[in-house]
């Protein structure tokens, strides 16, 4: 298994180099990338510092873009399976295995660390749960699939939609979208329970003002997917 980490930063000097130590001694064969996302701190120095590759995009670009450019890396360097482990400390490497279990099984092309089907560990924000039933009643109803926490950032994707991802990815708040994008593409989506750790360091950067707008957004979005051509994978 040829093995990837994709980590997007945004100011998480504080952070990021535990979080590639972290991975790394979880499981030291995989590569970690660190998606330098324009960061005004030392999130590259500290990176690069724990052993990650990096690489810096030349302003504030965005998650979307940041994730996206993490899936070109992978489709180029020809990785079986691209993790993405947020890098303020939320995420444990040491439960990576649970979402590899599944996707090199073969039982789902993408699968999303749920902290809701347990219900142990941190769970966010009252207003943020609010949203996160939401589009969790939204993407059951539409894909089929129980969908208990969409908005999750720490999931794993195998060979089709690393290249899927890698051609067309979600700009902005894209985690709902994607999984979506999956989903009408004729991917598998999953879910395993993990738990979740609070912000080790920085500052989420979704606000209560930016919740609802994320909530309409997001929703309109996934209205426009339903009304236009499917997504095709090559090959």
């Amino acid at each position: 298994m040829k093995l990837l980490a994709i980590v997007p930063c945004y100011n998480e000097e504080a952070s990021v180099g535990s979080v590639a130590r972290a991975v790394k001694a979880a499981y030291p064969d995989a590569d970690v990338l660190v998606i330098d996302d324009g960061s005004a701190d030392r999130t590259a120095e500290a990176a690069r510092a724990a052993g990650a590759k990096v690489v810096t995009l030349p302003y504030n670009m965005g998650i979307g873009a940041a994730m996206q450019t993490g899936y070109r890396y992978a489709r180029a360097g020809g990785y079986d399976v691209a993790v993405q482990v947020d890098g303020d400390g939320q995420h444990d490497p040491e439960e990576m295995g649970k979402l590899l279990e599944i996707v090199l099984g073969g039982k789902a092309d993408i699968v999303v660390g749920s902290r809701f089907i347990e219900g142990a560990g941190f769970r966010s924000t009252p207003m943020r749960r609010l949203g996160i039933g939401l589009f969790s009643s939204v993407l059951t109803r539409l894909t089929g699939e129980r969908l208990t926490d969409p908005t999750s950032g720490f999931r794993a994707a195998g060979r089709r939609v690393i290249r899927l991802f890698a051609d067309e990815y979600p700009e902005d708040y894209p985690e709902v979208e994607s999984l979506f994008l999956a989903h009408l593409a004729g991917l598998k989506v999953a879910e395993t329970p993990v738990l979740m750790r609070p912000r080790a360091g920085g500052r989420s950067s979704i606000t209560p003002v930016r919740s609802a707008y994320y909530m309409i957004k997001v929703m309109m979005v996934i209205f426009i997917w339903l009304v236009r051509k499917k997504p095709v994978l090559e090959g």
